[in-house]
């Protein structure tokens, strides 16, 4: 079973390299939402540049998710370019499907986020997504898919 994912972006393919080993039950928990196709049509609803893209929200607003929430697995990882973390609100075991893509050093998030993956190829077509909260043309997910 490959540690790496596709992240088709109507801007380009994206690969994020997994990271099981410090985030398990994010890991798992992507995974299946991606193979279900949960992710396939997605809008990216929340992007500030030199912060992150956000995306996985099913209302494409930000309040949605797939109703399971996760316990949070914070580590060691810090939150720089092509990072990838789960977003989530106040309580730290509140996250879901969402996720973000950090642009640049976003280290204040540190240990507050658990990142499951990063970006390894294909970051000019995260930097090429629509800003905004919320983009006026969001991009979108076109699909999300284990690597084979």
């Amino acid at each position: 079973m490959t540690d790496k994912m596709i992240l088709t972006l109507d801007t380009g393919d994206v690969v994020i390299e997994m990271m099981p080993d410090k985030a398990p039950k994010h890991v798992a928990r992507i995974k299946e939402l991606a193979d279900e196709g949960f992710y396939d049509g997605l809008k990216l609803h929340r992007v500030i540049d030199g912060f992150m893209a956000q995306m996985g929200c099913p209302r494409g607003d930000g309040t949605g998710g797939s109703g399971k929430k996760l316990k949070a697995e914070f580590n060691d990882v810090s939150h720089q370019r092509g990072v990838c973390s789960m977003a989530r609100a106040a309580n730290p075991d509140s996250g879901d499907s969402q996720f973000f893509i950090c642009f640049d050093d976003a280290s204040f998030l540190d240990g507050k986020y658990t990142v499951w993956g990063k970006v390894v190829e294909g970051m000019e077509h995260v930097d090429a997504v629509q800003r905004g909260e919320p983009p006026r043309n969001p991009s979108k997910i076109v699909s999300f898919r284990t690597a084979e």
